[in-house]
C-alpha cells in the first residue's frame, strides 16, 4: 500500500475518532476528496519542476504515532528561545505537551487548534477563518483533511501581545517513520501586534515528514512579525504552507530561516485585501550535503496603494540544491502598487545547484515592479583584501557570507532571536565569527 492510500484508508477511521461539528465535518470530507483526486505532486506540474517527492514517499509513514514519549525541558531547552520570557505552544509527535507549554486565556486566546475546533464558544471564529486562506492544493487539502491539533491564537482588537509566542512541533522518532500534519490558525484583529516564532524539530534520525498549514489573518492596521527556524536532522523533511490574508493597512513579515533537513519545501502565499498594506518576506538559505530548500512564494496585489518586498538570500556548498520560484501578481485594480522581488545566491561548490525563476504578472499600467536574481561566487577581490590584512581564508570567506546576508538579518526585531541565527550561521559555516549581528 502506497502513501497515498494509506492515508484515504486512515481517513475514515480518523473521522470517527474525532469529535467535531457539522462545518469541520464537510470541510475535511471536502478536502479528502480533493487530495484523492489530486495525490500528491509531481515534477510534471510547473511549481514543483524543481522538487521531486518520489524519494521521502517511498517511506512507512506512521501516520498516527502510537507512543507517547514524555520530554524533559532540559533535554530541549536549546530549540527554544529561551532567553527571553515567551508563551509556548509545545507539541510532541503531533500531540499537546501541557507541562512544556505556557498558554493564555487572559485577553486573548493562545492555546489549542483541536480546542477552537471541538467548543462551541469558538465555532463562529471557526467558520469565519477555519479554512479560507488556504488554497485547494492537494497537500494543503490533505492537511486539513486530517487537521485536528496545533496552534490556535486570537489576538483581540488594540491589543499589544507584550511578549513572543512560540510554537515548537517536536518529533521523537518513536515510529520508524512518523508522518505530522499540524494546524494553526491565527486571527489577529484591528490594531493589534504579534509576534510569533515557529519550529519543527526532530529529536533524533529516524525519517519525519512534516505536511504543515498556517493560516494568518491579519486585520485592519494589524502587525504581524512571523519568524520560522528551520534547521532539522537529515532525515527530516518539511512541506510548510502559509497563507496569509490582509486587510487595511496592515503589516505582515516572514522570515524564513532554513538551515537544514533532507527536504524543505515552503510555500508562502500573501493575499491583500485592502488599500495600503504592506507585505514582507525575508529568507536566508545555508544548506550543504545533498539538503534541499525550495522557497515558492505569491503575492497577490488586489487594492490599490500597496507594497510588497521580497528578499532571499542563499549559501550552498556540496552537493545542495535550491529553489527559488517567486510570483507577484498585480490585479488591474491595483494602480500604485510598488512590488520588489530579489533572490542572490552564492555556489560554494561547483556541485551545488540553485534554480530560481521570480515572475511578474502585472495588469495594472501604475506601478513600480521590480525582480532580479543572481547567482555567484564569493568575490575574489573582497576575499584578496581580507587576506591581505591578515584574516584567514576561512574565516575570510565567513565574513562575506555573513555580509551577503546581513541585510535579512537587520530586520529581524527580535534582538534574542537575531542572536540564536547570527549563532547557527556561525556553526553551519565553521567559524566563531567574534560578533553579534
Amino acid at each position: 500500500m502506497d502513501l497515498k492510500e494509506k492515508l484515504l484508508s486512515s481517513f475514515l477511521v480518523f473521522e470517527n475518532q474525532v469529535d467535531i461539528d457539522h462545518y469541520v465535518h464537510d470541510v475535511r470530507n471536502d478536502a479528502i476528496k480533493i487530495f484523492e483526486e489530486k495525490g500528491f505532486p509531481s515534477k510534471k506540474e510547473e511549481a514543483w519542476k524543481y522538487t521531486s517527492l518520489n524519494n521521502i514517499l517511498k517511506e512507512d509513514y506512521s501516520v498516527f504515532p502510537e507512543r507517547e514519549n514524555a520530554l524533559e525541558y532540559k533535554d530541549i531547552k536549546k530549540y527554544f528561545i529561551h532567553d527571553i520570557d515567551s508563551y509556548k505552544i509545545v507539541f510532541i509527535d503531533g500531540k499537546y505537551s501541557s507541562h512544556l507549554s505556557q498558554t493564555t486565556h487572559d485577553g486573548m486566546d493562545v492555546c489549542l487548534m483541536s480546542a477552537a475546533l471541538n467548543k462551541p464558544k469558538y465555532r463562529i471564529l471557526v467558520e469565519n477563518y477555519f479554512n479560507k486562506a488556504a488554497t485547494k492544493d492537494s497537500l494543503s487539502s490533505l492537511n486539513t483533511a486530517f487537521s485536528s491539533e496545533g496552534a490556535y491564537i486570537h489576538i483581540p482588537k488594540n491589543k499589544l501581545v507584550e511578549k513572543p509566542i512560540q510554537i515548537i512541533h517536536f518529533s521523537t522518532g518513536s515510529e520508524s517513520a512518523t508522518m505530522l500534519q499540524p494546524r494553526n490558525l491565527i486571527v489577529v484583529d484591528e490594531n493589534s501586534h504579534v509576534q510569533i516564532i515557529e519550529r519543527h524539530q526532530s529529536l533524533n534520525d529516524n525519517p519525519v515528514l512534516t505536511n504543515s498549514v498556517t493560516e494568518i489573518f491579519t486585520n485592519k492596521r494589524a502587525i504581524v512579525d512571523y519568524y520560522k527556524i528551520q534547521n532539522d536532522q537529515s532525515n527530516a523533511s518539511l512541506i510548510d504552507n502559509t497563507f496569509i490574508k490582509q486587510k487595511q493597512e496592515s503589516v505582515a513579515s516572514v522570515h524564513t530561516f532554513a538551515f537544514g533537513g533532507k527536504l524543505t519545501r515552503n510555500n508562502l502565499s500573501f493575499f491583500q485585501e485592502g488599500e495600503r498594506i504592506d507585505s514582507i518576506l525575508k529568507g536566508i538559505t545555508i544548506i550543504g550535503e545533498k539538503q534541499h530548500v525550495d522557497h515558492n512564494t505569491l503575492v497577490h496585489h488586489i487594492e490599490p496603494n500597496c507594497e510588497s518586498h521580497q528578499d532571499y538570500k542563499g549559501i550552498f556548498a556540496d552537493r545542495a540544491t535550491g529553489v527559488f520560484n517567486g510570483k507577484v501578481i498585480v490585479e488591474k485594480e491595483a494602480q500604485k502598487t510598488n512590488a520588489f522581488q530579489a533572490n542572490n545566491n552564492i555556489l560554494v561548490s561547483d556541485k551545488a545547484t540553485i534554480n530560481t525563476k521570480p515572475q511578474l504578472e502585472i495588469f495594472a499600467d501604475d506601478v513600480k515592479c521590480s525582480h532580479g536574481c543572481t547567482i555567484g561566487q564569493l568575490d575574489e577581490s573582497a576575499m584578496f583584501y581580507l587576506r591581505s590584512r591578515g584574516i584567514p581564508e576561512k574565516e575570510a570567506k565567513a565574513l562575506l557570507m555573513y555580509a551577503f546576508s546581513n541585510n535579512v538579518l537587520s530586520s529581524v526585531k527580535i534582538p534574542e532571536m537575531k542572536q540564536r541565527i547570527n549563532k547557527i550561521i556561525a556553526n553551519k559555516l565553521g567559524v566563531d565569527i567574534g560578533f553579534d549581528l
